[in-house]
């Protein structure tokens, strides 16, 4: 099109003498009934009338002309096409504040609604066709539900699970977001409510994951948990107490998912398996949950090394740390300083081989433990926190000696404090109920308890949904000696 327009261009006008004849012809017209209303006006008996009512009549239309143009000029604009663009704003000042003072009166009502809308999140599995999940998106748009996250999970089957973080209006109650998903063509759906932090994209929250992952080896665990939602995590050693091998610690290296449930290999040894009754895990989910576990196994045997130095009533020092493995040997030789009344009430009865418990205690991949030593170095007291699947326990040993100085009060706070970061709901004690000492501890908390007692075996349970015991435990500071803090 454009070299042939440029083609017309270049190419010479032909001259044609019959439009020159017609022009001519037009102009001696022209020239002849000018001559003649001029003598009529001039030599007619009528010639001034006429004149005066020619200029009368051309007054008359020159003010109806812009009484018209005056009317219209105000009128309000045609609508414009679907398609066609916005005026520019220096069109019309006037019409742009108008139009903006009408958008921000519009917004208004829309952010209220927001603010009282409630967060869902929602699971639904959907037939792998085209189309299928723009009539999902429609059917939530009909009830005025705003989808801000969506992530799509591919089956071998050929489905696909589709995750939605979605706002809908407050009034709306999930009974009815699920059918209007079911005639939309979802099926299998799940939902639950959600808040801020599920507003976190999910590439944001795996690194968050695999950092918490990489600098502590105990987090691998509560990393999984929040990474998979509500389900039951169990670590499996290799072998039992009494060293016999234990049963479904034989996980694959790659791991194995069979529907709700997944295993994989404990780079320490044995096996974790991850259990959520009501939702089958996805492949997509299985190898985040598997990049977790190989990162882990990557970086070996960890546990932050900061510490806090605590000063006794008496004057003495001690320090409060993390412990791990490495302070088995002596872990072991303060068991050997206790007597056998202290053990007793630790452990509920004798212990059998306590090389081995210690080291179950011990491993960062069944909890977390604080140890207490004096300015010599020698461990005086240690401090559990065990993941007992969805619960988590206390447990307590300190030296006889050391015992009534407020070491175990100390060391209980600090490990409640662990128990709030890691999102649990309550932590539980089981001792003898006549460990008055543990009762008292439990009390210092400040936090709703509850008691069981049978035969003899007290359970107490503290709920941490109350007042937060501390939002951040002391020994994990800053590498360095901190200043020392008295105990009351």
């Amino acid at each position: 099109m454009t070299d042939r327009s440029s083609a017309s261009a270049q190419r010479p006008h032909r001259h044609h003498w019959r439009r020159d004849v017609v022009e001519l012809a037009a102009l001696f017209c022209a020239v002849a009934v000018a001559d003649g209303i001029a003598n009529l006006v001039v030599h007619g008996p009528r010639g001034p009338v006429l004149l005066v009512a020619s200029a009368v009549a051309l007054l008359v239309t020159a003010a109806f002309h812009t009484w018209w143009a005056r009317r219209h000029s105000h009128a309000p604009p045609h609508s414009a096409p679907p398609g066609d663009p916005a005026p520019p704003a220096s069109a019309h000042p006037a019409a742009t504040q108008a139009s903006a003072s009408s958008s921000a009166t519009a917004t208004a009502p829309d952010a209220t609604a927001a603010a009282t809308a409630s967060l869902w999140r929602m699971r639904t599995t959907v037939h792998d066709r085209p189309g299928a999940l723009a009539a999902l998106c429609t059917a939530l748009a009909r009830n005025g539900v705003d989808i801000l996250t969506l992530q799509t999970h591919p089956l071998p089957d050929g489905g696909t699970v589709d995750e939605f973080l979605l706002r809908a209006p407050q009034q709306l109650p999930s009974a009815d977001l699920t059918r209007a998903v079911a005639r939309a063509g979802g099926h299998s759906t799940w939902i639950e409510r959600a808040d801020a932090h599920d507003l976190v994209d999910t590439p944001t929250r795996m690194l968050g994951l695999a950092t918490r992952t990489a600098l502590d080896a105990a987090e691998l665990p509560l990393a999984l948990r929040q990474l998979l939602g509500r389900c039951t995590i169990h670590s499996i050693p290799a072998t039992t107490l009494s060293g016999r091998p234990n049963a479904g610690a034989d996980a694959p290296v790659e791991g194995v998912l069979e529907a709700t449930v997944m295993r994989l290999r404990d780079p320490s040894g044995g096996a974790i398996t991850v259990e959520r009754p009501y939702l089958p895990f996805t492949p997509t989910e299985f190898a985040r949950a598997r990049a977790l576990v190989e990162l882990d196994a990557r970086l070996g045997p960890r546990v932050p090394r900061s510490q806090d130095v605590l000063t006794l009533p008496e004057g003495n020092e001690i320090t409060v740390r993390r412990a791990d493995g490495s302070d088995l040997a002596a872990a072991r030789a303060m068991h050997d300083r206790c007597s056998e009344r202290t053990l007793g009430l630790r452990y509920h009865g004798p212990v059998a081989d306590a090389d081995r418990y210690l080291a179950h205690l011990l491993s960062p991949r069944f909890g977390r433990t604080l140890a207490a030593t004096t300015a010599s170095g020698k461990l005086v007291a240690l401090g559990h926190l065990l993941w007992d699947g969805d619960e988590t326990e206390l447990a307590l040993l300190i030296e006889d000696e050391w015992q009534r100085r407020g070491i175990g009060s100390e060391l209980l706070r600090r490990l409640v404090a662990l128990a709030v970061e890691a999102g649990c709901d309550s932590v539980y004690a089981v001792t003898r109920a006549a460990n008055t000492g543990m009762v008292a501890a439990m009390r210092g908390l400040g936090l709703p308890l509850d008691y069981q007692i049978e035969e003899g075996t007290l359970v107490i349970t503290a709920r941490l949904d109350a007042t937060p015991v501390g939002s951040r435990v002391a020994y994990e500071l800053p590498q360095g000696r901190p200043a020392p803090r008295h105990l009351p």
